[in-house]
């Protein structure tokens, strides 16, 4: 279902589509699925890109409840026999830093915009309908361009005579269509499994911790919404989360959560040499000190041994 008030980002969105398209095009022809595979993840690394602060703020955020670790134990030797008053102190603590625990769930929300009018954007093409000022000649590239050799508008419960239409192959339509699904719950799964892991490790007693392992859990069967989507909403679905597990991947390999000792003291363990570790190298930690300067080496100045003439004054025979 449409929603007329975000008719200007179906518009935007399908312009942009348009522009990716046509430069592709200069040298892959318009109807190729390379073509509209590049372009739709061309836009999705675009639409991350444009997200990217809400991301590093959510790094902030996440920075902040580290080095919070320390007082929120405190608090839960405190409190343990009190849990709702630990969970009230824990929250006031987190408020009062500016540490926001569900920061992780913002570059969610802010591709949730892109998602539907992606969905609403490939939807008019599989009714080839050359709206939000599509042209007739993109919408029929479009539909004419298999990935893999299932067609770009269609979905796994298309009937065969709607993707014999197409000029594909019902059957290996259905087999590209459930791999392509069983990719995207996959990723979905790790995506949601990553940052809840995070989450329930910076904050024990989140109350909200039961709803984030459930969530977790019921993840996959995004897999049986994702069989109603056509097959490039699912391609940029599959983009955005593993973009999303690379960027996670990165930033908890570098920031690594602090532990606890047989003390009781809290320590930051080195960053992880994972792969992007090793790209992007690793972080300064900020309470580390320069080494000092080494200390000049003191040289004494010994009297340089003169001939015998000179110390005599005689000449030398």
């Amino acid at each position: 279902m449409e929603l007329p008030f975000l008719n200007w980002l179906y518009t935007a969105v399908a312009w942009v589509i348009t522009q990716i398209h046509a430069g592709y095009s200069t040298f892959i022809p318009s109807d190729n699925g390379l073509n509209w595979a590049l372009t739709i993840i061309t836009l999705t690394v675009l639409m991350r890109l444009l997200i990217f602060p809400l991301f590093m703020k959510q790094m902030r955020s996440s920075r902040k409840m580290q080095e919070l670790a320390p007082k929120v134990q405190e608090l839960r030797k405190k409190y343990k026999n009190d849990k709702q008053r630990m969970n009230q102190e824990v929250m006031a603590l987190y408020q009062g830093a500016g540490a926001n625990p569900l920061g992780g769930c913002l570059p969610v929300v802010a591709q949730f915009p892109i998602f539907i009018s992606m969905f609403t954007v490939l939807r008019a093409i599989a009714e080839d309908r050359a709206t939000f000022g599509m042209t007739r000649q993109l919408v029929d590239s479009a539909r004419a361009a298999h990935i893999l050799g299932a067609p770009l508008p269609a979905t796994f419960w298309s009937s065969a005579s709607e993707i014999s239409k197409f000029g594909a192959d019902p059957v290996v339509t259905k087999i590209v269509l459930a791999v392509f699904v069983a990719i995207s719950s996959g990723t979905t799964f790790l995506t949601v499994r990553q940052s809840v892991t995070r989450s329930m490790q910076q904050m024990p007693d989140n109350p909200m911790a039961q709803q984030q392992k459930i969530l977790m859990y019921i993840s996959p069967l995004f897999a049986i919404f994702s069989l109603n989507f056509p097959l490039g909403l699912i391609l940029y679905w599959v983009t955005t989360n593993l973009w999303t597990l690379s960027q996670q991947h990165w930033f908890y390999s570098r920031h690594p959560m602090p532990v606890v000792d047989e003390k009781g003291n809290m320590t930051t363990p080195p960053p992880t040499n994972g792969i992007f570790t090793k790209l992007v190298g690793k972080p300064k930690a900020a309470s580390e000190e320069p080494p000092p300067a080494p200390e000049p080496k003191i040289v004494r100045q010994q009297p340089t041994r003169q001939p015998r003439s000179k110390r005599t004054g005689s000449k030398k025979p």
